[in-house]
């Protein structure tokens, strides 16, 4: 099998003056907190995100390992809808040494390049900022961190810039080149 070179970024910020807002898009764009711990709708956030992008290392996780992943204090999940419809999500997973860590960002497909990513991007890490404030017992932030890689949109990278992330280790590794997914077997994006 090929394998294809990826490059990892990791980013962070050290405090929440770090974050630099972006303007919120025109039209019906709410970001809501998907409050009820749901391993369908997590599987289905993962997966039509990030099917054309190769996210497949959950795609076998079981029911119950998604709701024991959901159940733990401060993961949470951020939803934007564009117009009553998924665009994107943004999910949060912390440490206890005040430590965020956004695990999963991104956009379906069809909405992307319209502004979305960038005000979703803004609103989570205000909430990975404030997360403590929704979960007793959780250390106050003091980091916010990601990571992304070569097989990322073309944009990532300089959204995570513009919201005022830096930079502090990149990785190069080989990995098996294949096909992407989908958001389900058989399906590929138009994109």
């Amino acid at each position: 099998m090929s394998t294809v070179t990826v490059t990892t970024w990791s980013l962070e910020q050290t405090s929440p003056a770090d974050l630099v807002p972006a303007q919120a898009p025109e039209g019906d764009v709410r970001i809501v907190r998907s409050e009820v711990p749901s391993p369908e709708f997590s599987r289905f956030l993962y997966a039509s995100v990030g099917g054309d992008i190769l996210w497949i290392d959950r795609l076998s996780w079981s029911y119950a390992r998604w709701q024991e992943y959901l159940d733990r204090p401060g993961v949470e999940t951020w939803v934007a809808y564009d117009r009553g419809t998924p665009a994107g999500y943004v999910e949060f997973d912390p440490r206890d040494d005040g430590v965020v860590e956004i695990a999963y960002f991104g956009l379906l497909p069809a909405f992307r390049g319209r502004r979305i990513g960038g005000h979703l991007l803004s609103y989570g890490t205000a909430r990975a900022w404030d997360l403590a404030e929704r979960w007793p017992g959780l250390p106050p932030t003091k980091r916010v961190w990601l990571h992304t890689c070569t097989k990322d949109g073309e944009h990532a990278m300089a959204n995570y810039h513009r919201r005022g992330f830096r930079l502090f280790d990149t990785k190069v590794e080989e990995e098996p080149d294949a096909p992407a997914p989908g958001p389900w077997p058989g399906a590929r994006s138009s994109s």
